[in-house]
């Protein structure tokens, strides 16, 4: 099992930028794939950016594309989300997820661990 660790979240103006940051320890060697996810009050948790470990490819929703990039720092087993150009629809709670199965172009939710969230609220 991997744990995972979300923090950087807070409040913004909208337009503004944030950094999610998410520490992996454990069985980190089982993953194949990492994963921000999000939810806010009302809605299903919906995916946001996936980083494939072994190539570094990536897959963003298009809600974010052009201003979210997600990236991983391998030796320090930390996975990133940085943020710009922020919404008052990116408002919600940030999931961080390593999975253990990837299918190529999907999000990273089969059989993964979970963080236990960091939220960002953004205000217009």
């Amino acid at each position: 099992q991997v744990q995972l660790v979300e923090s950087g979240g807070g409040s913004v103006q909208a337009g503004g930028s944030l950094r999610l940051s998410c520490v992996a320890s454990g069985y980190t060697y089982s993953s194949v794939c990492m994963g921000w996810f999000r939810q806010a009050p009302g809605k299903e948790r919906e995916g946001v950016a996936t980083i494939r470990i072994g190539d570094g490819s990536t897959v963003y929703a298009d809600s974010v594309q052009g201003r979210f990039t997600i990236s991983r720092d391998n030796a320090k087993n930390t996975l990133y989300l940085q943020m710009n150009s922020l919404k008052p629809e990116d408002t919600a709670m940030y999931y961080c997820a390593a999975g253990r199965i990837y299918r190529v172009g999907s999000w990273c939710n089969v059989n993964a661990d979970w963080g236990q969230g960091t939220q960002v609220t953004v205000s217009s």
